[in-house]
């Protein structure tokens, strides 16, 4: 099992930071935390305007198909949240890392 987390970067509209942050903590993330993703912490980005960056735990690869599927696929975020986050956010300027606990870490 190899244990790793998804830091996620992104950049919302202009002037639209704290209205995105209400969505993310009303609405997604407790729509992903209710169907078992595990999102560890939330942050606004003190040194990018508009910034804001989150992060989620997954025990493995086949959790995180698993997660992403039951998550990305449903109705409700095809049909409902997708669209919002589209218009809260530039998708063009998301950038995702993957990472993994070093031996020492607490996070392991």
């Amino acid at each position: 099992m190899t244990v790793y987390y998804e830091i996620r970067h992104y950049q919302a509209r202009p002037g639209r930071r704290s209205e995105w942050v209400r969505y993310m903590e009303d609405v997604v993330i407790p729509f992903q935390a209710s169907l078992g993703m595990d999102v560890i912490a939330s942050f606004v980005d003190s040194e990018r305007e508009d910034g804001y960056v989150w992060m989620r735990r997954f025990e493995d690869e086949a959790q995180s198909e698993v997660l992403y599927a039951a998550v990305y696929q449903h109705d409700r975020w095809k049909n409902e949240i997708g669209p919002a986050v589209g218009e809260l956010l530039l998708p063009e300027k998301t950038v995702v890392s993957r990472v993994t606990p070093t031996p020492a870490s607490p996070l392991r």
